[in-house]
């Protein structure tokens, strides 16, 4: 019997995205605490892409591609940086 998992495809997607976002950003406060603020807070703007199957996960990323998938992405993480670095939550 197979095993499968629900995964939402969003979390991967964001988490690249977010590191990338860091590196361009030498102002932005890289550390874990920042780092997961945006994640969570991006994804909470972004309608989730759930699936099951390899197969499924295949067709999401393959929709990735796709220039409103991106740019969704895109705005979702940077007002969620702009969010963060005007209220980060570490310890200063």
């Amino acid at each position: 019997m197979a095993s499968f998992n629900v995964r939402n495809y969003l979390e991967e997607a964001v988490s690249s995205y977010v590191n990338e976002a860091i590196q361009e950003d030498p102002e932005f406060c890289g550390c874990d605490k920042c780092r997961l603020d945006v994640i969570a807070l991006a994804l909470n703007d972004l309608k989730p892409k759930y699936v099951v199957t390899n197969k499924g996960y295949v067709l999401v990323k393959t929709g990735e591609l796709e220039a409103q998938f991106r740019a969704d992405t895109v705005i979702a993480v940077k007002k969620a940086m702009k969010i963060v670095k005007e209220n980060p939550r570490h310890a200063l």
